[in-house]
C-alpha cells in the first residue's frame, strides 16, 4: 500500500518542509540563543497560514448565510488579527512607517488567492457529489421501472 501517492504528494511535501523549517528555527534558537527577524517572519507566516486555514475550514458552520458574507466575515476577522498582531509587535520594537500597509498587502493578496483556490475546490467537490447523486437517482429510477 502506498502512503504517499499522486493525490497527497504535494501536501505531504508541504508538511515535511514545514516540520523541517520549524525544527531548524528551534535548533537555531537553542544553539545560538538568538531569535532574529527572519526567524520571527517565518514563524509569523506559519501562524498566519495556520489561522487562515483554520478560519477557511470553518465555512461549513455558516452555510445558512450568503457565501460572500461568509468570505467577507472570515477576511475581516483575519485581517483584524493580523493588524492586532502587528500592533502588539509594535509595543516591543519599533515598526516601519509602512508596517500596517505592508502587513495588509502581505496578508490580503495571498489570502484571496487561497480563497479562490479553496472555494473553487469546494464547488468542484459539490459538483462531483451532485453528479454522483444524480447518477444514483437515475439508476434507482431505472431499477424501480424494471421492477414494475
Amino acid at each position: 500500500m502506498k502512503i504517499i501517492n499522486k493525490h497527497n504528494f504535494f501536501a505531504t511535501g508541504c508538511v515535511i518542509f514545514t516540520m523541517l523549517m520549524l525544527g531548524k528555527l528551534v535548533l537555531e534558537f537553542l544553539m545560538q540563543g538568538l531569535f532574529e527577524n527572519y526567524q520571527q517572519n517565518i514563524l509569523m507566516m506559519f501562524l498566519l497560514s495556520f489561522l487562515a486555514t483554520f478560519v477557511l475550514s470553518q465555512h461549513y458552520r455558516f452555510q445558512k448565510y450568503p457565501l460572500l458574507l461568509v468570505i467577507a466575515g472570515q477576511y475581516v476577522l483575519l485581517i483584524a488579527l493580523v493588524m492586532f498582531i502587528t500592533w502588539l509587535s509594535g509595543r516591543t520594537e519599533p515598526l516601519h512607517k509602512d508596517a500596517y500597509r505592508d502587513m495588509f498587502l502581505s496578508f490580503t493578496i495571498p489570502y484571496f488567492i487561497g480563497v479562490v483556490i479553496y472555494y473553487g475546490a469546494v464547488f468542484h467537490e459539490i459538483g462531483r457529489a451532485n453528479r454522483t447523486l444524480q447518477e444514483l437517482k437515475s439508476h434507482r429510477k431505472e431499477e424501480d421501472e424494471k421492477a414494475e
